[in-house]
């Protein structure tokens, strides 16, 4: 059962874990996930809809009208959609991505994979995925799924994390460092 993993605590795991029981009982985990990382790729392209998804004051009837529009024209339906739409109207969108996190963890751990978060300052193309995939599954000894997150303020690099573990080489810390190195040896 996918609550026994301590990964799953606080309201985003909780509903994560549920959804992911769920799917898993109607054989539709994967169908789920692929809703899920279509749900998020909406989320990264929009500010105005992580806005709509984190903001208090914007009525809970509201957000679930504009996220049921939002799904239908997206193509997102059943499972999924049944699943975002109770989100909303329990007011627990501002977690949703929190939510897909612990989902994806949970089908790629019954899936026998790891999953490790990669921050890059620009998409990575599909050779440099495919590289830092075989990369990590020679360093952790396990097949490797990635969440991508783009964020243009680390300028290169990547900041790769899997489990616990963070490798930062990103442009934006190896100047930090420099920096502070350099501030420290004038001193």
């Amino acid at each position: 059962m996918a609550t026994d993993n301590t990964s799953v605590d606080g309201v985003a795991g909780r509903y994560a874990s549920a959804l992911f029981d769920l799917a898993n009982e109607n054989s539709a985990v994967e169908t789920t996930e692929s809703d899920l990382v279509n749900f998020q790729a909406l989320l990264d392209e929009s500010p105005d809809l992580v806005r709509l998804v984190r903001s208090p004051v914007i009525a809970a009837d509201d957000q679930a009208r504009a996220i049921a529009v939002l799904l239908e024209k997206a193509g997102i339906g059943g499972l999924t959609a049944n699943f975002l739409k109770l989100v909303a109207a329990n007011r627990r969108l501002f977690v949703i991505q929190d939510m897909i996190k612990v989902y994806r963890s949970l089908a790629a751990k019954a899936r026998g994979e790891i999953t490790a978060e990669v921050t890059s300052a620009f998409a990575l193309n599909d050779e440099q995925v495919a590289s830092l995939k075989e990369t990590l599954k020679a360093s952790v000894g396990k097949d490797v799924t990635l969440q991508s997150r783009i964020d243009p303020s680390i300028l290169g690099g990547l900041i790769v994390k899997v489990g616990s573990r963070m490798i930062d080489s990103s442009l934006k810390t190896k100047l930090q460092n420099m920096k502070t190195a350099l501030s420290g040896a004038g001193a």
